[in-house]
């Protein structure tokens, strides 16, 4: 078995002191950016693009220089409150830890000049059985105050940002309060070292980039079964998802179903070179006038690429593909892209006559560690686009969303933005910063110009001359800088201080905020403030 050592385990957040398990480490950017030097190494191959990670099999951690920033002390106290999870087992055949996890802040909206706040309470809990079996599970306990561009986001969407929630008071929303509740949870079985499964309910990622067009983390958690096998430098995934439509016309008394099937395949190609290949198709599991609808047998077909090719040919189900590529081109630096194409119709994808059926997107990017020769001086640049009407549909039920969100990008379609990040770290101390600008069109007039995937693209506002952009143009500009000081990476807890500026604006309306943040706070929970 394959050893890790403390140091590996802590920056891991889990004490796995047995093995190298196959186990899943939560995905946060903020997080996983740290291994940065260790990921796009050209002296190593990484499946670094289909996240969730396993720990000990795709995370090449140097320990040394990891013990060096993070461990403090050696006594029982010290360890205790400063590296150690606050409760665990650690046996030959097994081991068991939990949390407590507070994200408790305070914040001031200078602009609009109103206070904001968040009291959350939660739990972590996990373990492991033997190297085959892990689990994990947290969930957390919530109320807050939020700053008005985000109340005003959960008001339009019906749901707060990546956490699909029971609101606890109906009134809530009308006075920018919040009370909610947010669980996750997955088990992960090896039953050779070739072959994951994994079921959860819970988010997944594929790309390389800070955002993903093919499969983010933005929205909210789903339930999903997840088959991963790697051979050699290749890895591929199958995953089966249940979905769901609030906004749809309700059947059976219930919110509108919709299934996923999702595949994906990345090749190392060489220690600098991979690419990926992508497809998924979503289903309604009613018809339009409410019958039921059983699964097609066709979409546990393991082969990529075969049910997308079929949709495309009369099927009433919506096909998206993809591909992504990365190349390291120097130690410690990569670039990095994505193409999405949904529907593909080689007429409109050649005219170039602006159709509303061309539907595509692109991402480029590059990202890395020790800018400047600096240690521990992460950086990213990305540029992401998404021509009108893309990953929307015929019926708003199957198209490329889950409950009321998108499952790519958080703006939906009709956009481009440029987004640049650095993240600098010395021993406990972490400072972070975003800049972020975008430009998107509304509809109005009653009119649909793309960017709501919840609209059919079937009535687009014309049916040619479309192009990016195009309707209420809009300009987005958000910065957020973050001074932290962990206090215990083996859950994430800090202590955090935080400036969000975010002005956006179009001919008609202007939204500015200013927000100071400060607070104590955990989890490797990645939700998002950006759109």
């Amino acid at each position: 078995m394959k050893k890790i050592s403390l140091a590996a385990i802590l920056i891991c957040g889990t004490l796995f002191s047995a093995s190298a398990q196959m186990a899943s480490q939560p995905y946060s950017y903020s997080f996983y950016q740290k291994l940065n030097r260790d990921m796009y190494n050209v002296n190593t191959k990484t499946h670094s693009s289909l996240k969730p990670l396993f720990i000990g099999d795709s995370l090449l951690i140097k320990a040394d220089s990891i013990m060096a920033g993070y461990a403090v002390g050696h006594g029982v106290l010290s360890r205790r409150f400063f590296n150690n999870h606050q409760a665990e087992v650690k046996k030959e055949n097994y081991t068991l830890y939990a949390d407590f996890l507070p994200d408790i802040t305070i914040g001031r909206d200078g602009e609009n000049d109103k206070t904001t706040w968040l009291r959350s309470f939660g739990y972590r809990v996990g373990g492991t059985i033997s190297d085959k079996l892990s689990f994990h599970t947290s969930g957390f306990f919530n109320k807050a105050k939020l700053p008005g561009y985000y109340s005003r986001y959960t008001q339009e969407h019906k749901v707060l940002p990546g956490q699909r929630h029971k609101i606890i008071r109906p009134d809530s929303l009308l006075t920018d309060e919040a009370d909610w509740n947010y669980f996750t949870g997955h088990v992960s079985y090896t039953p050779i070292k070739y072959i994951n499964i994994q079921a959860g309910y819970d988010k997944n990622f594929i790309g390389d980039g800070y955002r993903s067009l093919l499969l983010s983390d933005f929205g909210s958690p789903y339930p999903f079964l997840k088959l991963t096998g790697t051979l050699g430098s290749v890895r591929y995934m199958a995953m089966w998802s249940a979905l769901q439509d609030p906004s749809a016309p309700r059947f059976e008394n219930a919110d509108r179903k919709k299934g996923a099937v999702f595949h994906y395949l990345d090749w190392n190609i060489t220690k600098r070179l991979s690419v990926g290949f992508f497809d998924a198709v979503v289903w309604a599991t009613h018809d339009s006038v409410g019958n039921k609808r059983g699964f097609d047998p066709g979409y546990a077909s393991p082969i990529i690429f075969l049910r997308p090719v079929e949709s495309d040919g009369g099927s009433p189900d919506n096909a998206v593909m993809g591909f992504t590529a990365k190349y390291e081109l120097f130690d410690k630096m990569a670039v990095y892209g994505q193409f999405a194409l949904d529907e593909f119709q080689a007429k409109e994808f050649f005219s170039g006559n602006g159709s509303s059926r061309n539907k595509w997107g692109v991402q480029l990017g590059v990202r890395g560690a020790d800018l400047l020769k600096i240690p521990h001086l992460n950086y990213l640049l990305e540029f992401n686009t998404a021509r009108p009407y893309t990953f929307s549909e015929r019926i708003a039920v199957v198209n490329y969303a889950h409950y009321n969100e998108p499952l790519g990008h958080p703006y939906g379609a009709n956009f481009r933005e440029t987004i640049g990040m650095l993240n600098y770290s010395i021993k406990r101390f972490e400072i972070s910063t975003q800049l972020l600008y975008s430009r998107y069109g509304r509809d109005f007039d009653g009119l649909n110009y793309g960017k709501d995937l919840f609209k059919p693209y079937t009535k687009p506002a014309r049916d040619e001359g479309n192009y990016i952009g195009q309707g209420l143009g809009t300009d987005l500009y958000y910065t957020d800088t973050r001074v932290a000081f962990l206090l215990n990476p083996a859950y994430n807890l800090r202590l955090e201080a935080g400036l969000v500026t975010r002005n956006e604006k179009n001919r008609t309306e202007k939204n500015n905020t200013t927000l100071f943040t400060f607070g104590l706070r955990t989890s490797f929970r990645n939700l998002y403030q950006d759109f």
